[in-house]
């Protein structure tokens, strides 16, 4: 007979960033080896190896398993107590059962002998039935309790007593004991869906948890628990949840007296039981998530695709009419299924709705957006953030208004003020000249341009300042500190934040505090406190008066100082655009509008809806409403594990280049240090998710840019391949891998919700095959060589914005872009003139001004706008570009640009 197993407990829990990872691979493996141990073919040195590997992984399971239900650490502790009794197939079949469980997130309800359940669990939308059986989906609730065993127990009996077969879900309880505990299990467990706190307790956990969590966990206390009164424990316990799972309820049990301590915890936790309401504590646990899991739009319009009914109105496709007997046609229905055109409709009424005015489900898909993302309000947008854009530039502005805008911001927001007809004042990223990108606009540039205007006496004018968070490249803007520094110069600045790359940002606890609407809530309850308003008045008094034209040096001690604004004249005015399709859940041109606006009602409502009917079509897509409608509810009930996942799988490219010695060669994953300038990095952690959570959180938490983790630019400079060629002929076409942005030296890999672990693993197997390659060629040919038609060549600066010429000029490096654009129109007010002839008309001292956008992609930003002069350096640029793509430019022509006689009869402006 085998010896016994034993294993230490010394082992600490894995990081949330890979706890899923590491606990379902640990579950797997011990199947496995149990399996093999198990086998009377099993040689015996091989056999005491594999009881050796099955202690290690019951160390690693029985480390994290504490924080989790499913299976649970009973269920853990009995295929422990049968491997150690050498009972080894017998516990196999009890970790089979588990990797099921793993595998599906349900449990089954055979339906023989219930009659009425498949109806009454599929009513409720959250269960589905197969072969028989109801599966029912599995959830956990975290309960906070330090009572004796035997009462937890019974509590815990009672409550899923209360359960019936046609709930649409289930749930067990995870019970810790200690504030700590429940920190760890609300980040480590992402199925947990509520919370139920008791007043029994402990600060303090009893097990050894990871240096990374520890730490984290001991950053989120800080501040809190100095009180000995219960009632402020629970309310700080309640404030760290809040701060780290937003989207999950707090329940509290309390002892006795409930009426007395009512009133001191009003709004602080979802509800207060006794100990005795077993039942109102069931069904508001189940409400709640069932709250969550409402779509209002997707439900109404599934209703109705399924009611019969008759078309005489437009959209022949409409119920398959066109089509379903259509002998040329039909294949559209074979291909997408009869369901998509069932739900192809132009009604309105019905429960459908109507998007551009929304009084019932629409209405109510929008109300559920807004608490999910923490917005005062949201819409939805079904043709893309392109539009979202235009949307919210043309509800603030005004001909004549002046808006600062990140000069490398998506294209939608220079052709959005060509149409506001604002007077754009672009704002220079810092330049990444060795990695052909930007990065993004220091907010000592932002300050500078404000401080400027205002010296200029144009600050008045000033409407709103417009920044993409985060960049296409994976840059992420503090924005508390952004917003609170330009309030500070002008407390009515309305900002627009390009979220489009960033929806999944607010659903894990160290993304979120740099998210629009976050910070946004963030900045109103600190402008609330009394505390601050001490620490303003300190600041106005030790800062001296603004700058003026004649005495600008006052400026320089604003720009060197950290401003707080005034909490008796701001107004928070934020709004955040966000490519849902991007980043979540949701058909293509799925989009949303976040609105925290404090003046909304008063000052933009009606120019909102305008501009809304405006951009949006009367025609919309339902099937994309109804995608954004699921998209938000799989972020509320999932989006923290989804996210979670998302980063590990990025990292886990990262040491994968680490490891191998040949990818390490060729490929390099930039970090930190590499994209961001050290004076604008306070951490010193060239990656901070590497080196732990409490490291990232810090990091996030205190510089001024950072760089999204789930995005991994990778540096091919040393492949001897231009970024082009590389996604072009190597990635998508040799290996159907998918990547959306190049530059000359870099290629843009980004994971997201959907990425699975075996897409992480092709790609890394398809770039060890490319650096094999690479290795065979400069073995053969004693160099490396490039592989494709294009090779890299020498870099070329990145050009910075010349300035508006003066006939376009608005103030403070201001231009009026729509005056350019439409001044095209008048023929014939432009031409086509080459680089070889613009360039030799600036030798001889001539102005050349861009009549158009030109853009090139990549890098995708317009390096030429209306009304711009043309600059020798701009023209080097151009030249030396080898892409494929350029919006604006003609090949055979050239540039289009105003000719001398249009631009003499235009006047410079003051």
């Amino acid at each position: 007979m085998s010896k016994r197993l034993t294993f230490g407990t010394n082992q600490g829990t894995a990081t949330p960033e890979s706890a899923w990872r590491k606990r379902k691979d640990a579950w797997e493996h011990l199947g496995y080896v149990l399996s093999e141990i198990s086998s009377e073919y099993q040689e015996e040195n091989r056999r005491q190896e594999h009881e050796l590997e099955a202690g290690r992984l019951l160390g690693l399971l029985a480390a994290i398993e504490p924080y989790w239900a499913n299976p649970g650490i009973e269920y853990f502790n009995e295929v422990s107590r049968l491997m150690s009794g050498g009972q080894y197939e017998d516990a196999m079949k009890l970790v089979y059962q588990a990797n099921q469980t793993f595998r599906t997130l349900t449990q089954y309800v055979d339906l023989e002998g219930h009659e009425g359940a498949e109806t009454d669990s599929l009513e409720s939308g959250a269960a589905s039935v197969s072969k028989g059986k109801l599966y029912i989906p599995m959830v956990e609730i975290l309960l906070v309790d330090n009572g004796p065993t035997e009462e937890i127990e019974r509590f815990k009996e009672e409550i899923v007593e209360q359960r019936q077969h046609t709930d649409p879900f289930h749930y067990n309880f995870v019970v810790v004991p200690s504030v700590e505990d429940a920190l760890a299990a609300i980040l480590i467990n992402p199925s947990i869906q509520a919370v139920v706190l008791t007043a029994r307790f402990d600060t303090c956990t009893r097990r050894r948890l990871s240096s990374t969590l520890k730490n984290f966990i001991a950053r989120r206390m800080n501040g809190f628990f100095g009180s000995t009164k219960q009632i402020q424990g629970l309310l700080d316990l309640e404030n760290i949840l809040d701060d780290l799972r937003p989207e999950i309820p707090v329940y509290l049990i309390a002892g006795v007296a409930l009426e007395s301590i009512a009133h001191e915890i009003t709004g602080r936790f979802r509800r207060i039981f006794s100990r005795n309401d077993r039942m109102d504590l069931h069904l508001s646990i189940v409400s709640e998530v069932l709250e969550r899991y409402q779509t209002p739009f997707f439900n109404a319009l599934q209703k109705y695709a399924k009611r019969p009914g008759g078309v005489f109105h437009a959209m022949p496709i409409s119920r398959a009419g066109s089509v379903q007997n259509s002998p040329w046609a039909r294949d559209l229905v074979d291909f997408y299924g009869k369901n998509l055109l069932l739900a192809e409709t132009s009604a309105t009424s019905g429960g459908l709705d109507s998007l551009l005015d929304p009084q019932s489900s629409i209405k109510k898909a929008h109300e559920l957006a807004a608490r999910a993302f923490g917005s005062h309000r949201t819409y939805f947008v079904t043709n893309g953030t392109s539009t979202a854009n235009k949307i919210v530039h043309q509800s603030i502005l005004a001909p004549g208004d002046i808006v600062l805008v990140d000069r490398n911001c998506h294209k939608s927001h220079h052709y959005s003020l060509v149409l506001a007809g604002a007077n754009v004042s672009y704002l220079e990223a810092y330049p990444l000249n060795e990695h052909s990108m930007y990065g993004a606009v220091p907010l000592e540039e932002i300050k500078g341009r404000l401080l400027q205007l205002r010296r200029e006496g144009l600050l008045h004018k000033v409407k709103m300042l417009t920044l993409t968070n985060c960049t296409f490249d994976g840059i992420i803007y503090d924005p508390r500190r952004v917003m609170e520094e330009c309030l500070a110069i002008k407390p009515d600045l309305v900002f627009l934040w390009d979220e489009a790359w960033f929806a999944f940002a607010g659903f894990h606890p160290v993304y979120r505090q740099r998210t629009a609407m976050t910070v946004a809530t963030g900045l109103e309850e600190e402008l609330e406190n009394e505390e601050y308003a001490q620490r303003y008045a300190a600041q106005k008094a030790a800062l001296p008066e603004p700058g003026t034209s004649n005495q600008p040096e006052n400026d320089q001690a604003w720009l060197e100082t950290r401003l707080l604004p005034d909490p008796e004249k701001v107004r928070l005015r934020v709004y955040s655009t966000q490519s849902t399709h991007k980043t979540l859940t949701s058909l293509r041109q799925g989009s949303m509008i976040h609105i925290y606006d404090q003046d909304f009602a008063l000052r933009n409502l009606n120019a909102f809806r305008e501009a809304y009917m405006t951009h949006t079509s009367t025609s919309p897509n339902y099937q994309i409403l109804a995608s954004l409608d699921i998209g938000r509810r799989q972020a509320e009930l999932e989006g923290y594990a989804l996210v979670q996942r998302q980063v590990d799988l990025a990292q886990s490219v990262c040491r994968a280049m680490a490891r191998n010695e040949l990818l390490g060669k060729y490929f390099k994953i930039l970090n930190s240090d590499e994209l961001i300038a050290s004076k604008y990095r306070e951490s010193t952690s060239a990656n901070p998710v590497r080196d732990g959570l409490a490291a990232w959180d810090e990091a996030w938490q205190n510089d001024e840019f950072v760089v999204d983790p789930s995005r991994l630019t990778l540096d091919i400079s040393r492949t001897g391949v231009d970024g082009d060629t590389f996604k072009h002929e190597y990635l998508m076409d040799g290996h159907s891998i998918q990547v959306n942005k190049t530059s000359r030296t870099s290629v843009l890999l980004m994971t997201n919700i959907g990425t699975t672990r075996s897409a992480v693993a092709h790609l890394i197997e398809v770039l060890v095959k490319i650096a094999e390659e690479l290795e065979r060629k400069r073995r053969l040919d004693g160099r490396v060589l490039a592989m494709g038609k294009k090779s890299a060549k020498e870099l070329i600066p990145l050009p910075d914005f010349s300035s508006f010429a003066p006939e376009f000029s608005g103030g403070g490096g201001s231009g009026d872009m729509r005056a350019a654009y439409y001044l095209t129109y008048q023929d014939p007010a432009t031409h086509f003139l080459s680089s070889a002839q613009i360039r030799s008309e600036l030798m001889e001292g001539q102005r050349i001004v861009s009549a158009v956008f030109v853009t090139p992609y990549p890098p995708g930003f317009p390096v030429l706008v209306p009304g711009q002069l043309v600059t020798l350096g701009i023209l080097d640029y151009m030249d030396r570009l080898d892409t494929r793509e350029i919006h604006g430019y003609h090949q055979d022509l050239g540039y289009q640009v105003f000719t001398h006689e249009a631009m003499a009869q235009l006047q410079p402006r003051k």
